[in-house]
């Protein structure tokens, strides 16, 4: 109607699975809110939580975190556009950070070593972003 979904959100979610237990673990909206959702002229005043987007994602899982990038390119708070590539805790789906990427995931993370340096690369594109491989390495 107008533009906007007829379906609730979460738009985009990430479901966690306790295997051994057979029982949820958490889940969260993956995502920001989409841009003509979050600016749409029938919503303002409305404070809309964070519905997750649509999109095919991969994800990495290490010991601790679980490591997704967003679908479909987004508005950040300070103008950017692009798509987030989101961390989360593995037991509790808590955001533990993000970066900007400048377009988004269509490809899963990857995560390897060299020289005892941690890297994650992760294939992005879409829109008028021609696609390639980021690589981001992990801090001392």
């Amino acid at each position: 109607m107008q533009g906007l979904p007829l379906g609730k959100p979460p738009y985009g979610r990430i479901t966690a699975l306790d295997m051994n237990r057979g029982e949820l673990k958490f889940q969260i909206a993956h995502g920001e809110t989409p841009d003509n959702i979050k600016n749409h002229p029938a919503l303002k005043g409305v404070t809309v939580p964070r519905t997750g987007r649509q999109g095919r994602i991969g994800t990495l899982v290490t010991k601790t975190l679980l490591i997704a990038g967003e679908g479909g390119f987004a508005t950040q708070a300070n103008g950017q556009r692009g798509a987030l590539l989101r961390a989360y805790d593995k037991a509790t789906g808590d955001d533990r950070g993000a970066i900007v990427m400048p377009a988004p995931q269509t490809g899963s993370p990857m995560s390897y070593m060299v020289n005892g340096r941690q890297y994650l690369t992760i294939a992005i594109g879409g829109g008028n972003y021609s696609g390639e491989l980021v690589t981001y390495r992990a801090p001392r």
